[in-house]
């Protein structure tokens, strides 16, 4: 298993956060009053001590009481922030409105770009971008796991199975990604493209992380799920479509058509079971799922936004 190499600094706290943890020391001096990407990739390598671990620091940092504490600050901005975007539903029920809610969202498409017009080198921009996601996939909620009573455990374990190849490591969802990068040209490691990635994928990945890592917000990860789930399908087939239509190969195209029946399935456990299981055990959690599920479609949009922007495209065209 490789693990990740520190990536370019991007500002004052990445600078002095890279230099202290490769040599191991005094972290006490680091200072968390700082936005934007610099921020966003500090707290990225900060969770990465609880995934794969970083390459030649040391596995003990995991638990630093000195940079849990700068993790601390930065997620707490993180989360005022998503938190202020937030506008709660009125008068819906999760489990029997959120599907016909998500589906009135109509954010920007980049999937829809990507079957229409998308050139070759934006597809391949938007696949490396993208994998600092795809090469984790389902990682961050397996974090939510233990965390759960009978009903929504053994639902999302069977959403987490699947996602995880039914057991079969030649199906692990981001290893038939890694694949698919691989036959398409592009570097499959698990931190090559990261200086790459713009600040909101960082936040996505982010939000994804903190959400599993904190118990108090199992209610959030498991509504964010929901809402990835429920626009995946679609998305899936269009992407593969465009893949196609561009000649990439079929390692990468059967990575997309694998999630388009597979994902049509997960967003009714997503919803149906797994949350409903949550709040049938805690409905005080009702608010904090919704929260997970506006801010799964926000970050998104968001990206999206990002990219058009990136590429130079009038989102109208696209």
């Amino acid at each position: 298993m490789r693990t990740t190499t520190l990536p370019r600094p991007r500002g004052e706290l990445t600078e002095h956060l890279f230099s202290a943890l490769r040599a191991g020391g005094d972290f006490r001096g680091l200072a968390t009053k700082t936005t934007g990407d610099d921020a966003a990739l500090a707290l990225w390598v900060l969770h990465e001590l609880h995934y794969r671990g970083l390459t030649d620091i040391d596995d003990a940092l995991e638990w630093d009481p000195q940079l849990l504490r700068v993790r601390r600050q930065l997620e707490a901005d993180l989360e005022d922030r998503l938190r202020s975007r937030f506008h709660a539903p009125a008068g819906l029920s999760f489990v029997e409105d959120a599907l016909d809610w998500i589906d009135e969202q109509d954010g920007p498409s980049l999937a829809r770009h990507v079957h229409r017009n998308a050139s070759r080198d934006q597809v391949l921009d938007l696949l490396a971008v993208r994998s600092i996601y795809h090469l984790k996939e389902s990682d961050p909620v397996a974090w939510v796991v233990p965390r759960l009573g009978v009903r929504a455990k053994a639902a999302l374990m069977e959403l987490q199975y699947d996602e995880y190849g039914g057991g079969d490591p030649n199906r692990l969802h981001h290893h038939l990604f890694e694949l698919g990068m691989e036959a398409s040209g592009l570097d499959p490691a698990y931190d090559a493209h990261l200086d790459a990635v713009p600040l909101e994928a960082l936040e996505q990945n982010n939000t994804l992380s903190l959400f599993g890592l904190h118990r108090r917000l199992r209610g959030a990860a498991l509504g964010h799920l929901a809402a990835f789930e429920a626009t995946s399908s679609l998305p899936s087939r269009r992407m593969a479509e465009g893949l196609r239509r561009l000649d990439f190969p079929d390692e990468l195209v059967e990575y997309y058509t694998e999630h388009v029946e597979a994902d049509a399935v997960h967003e009714q456990l997503a919803v149906r079971t797994i949350c409903a299981g949550l709040l049938a055990e805690e409905p005080e959690l009702e608010g904090d799922v919704w929260f997970g599920a506006y801010t799964c479609l926000d970050l998104e949009s968001r990206f999206a936004h990002a990219m058009f922007a990136r590429w130079g495209i009038e989102e109208r065209a696209a």
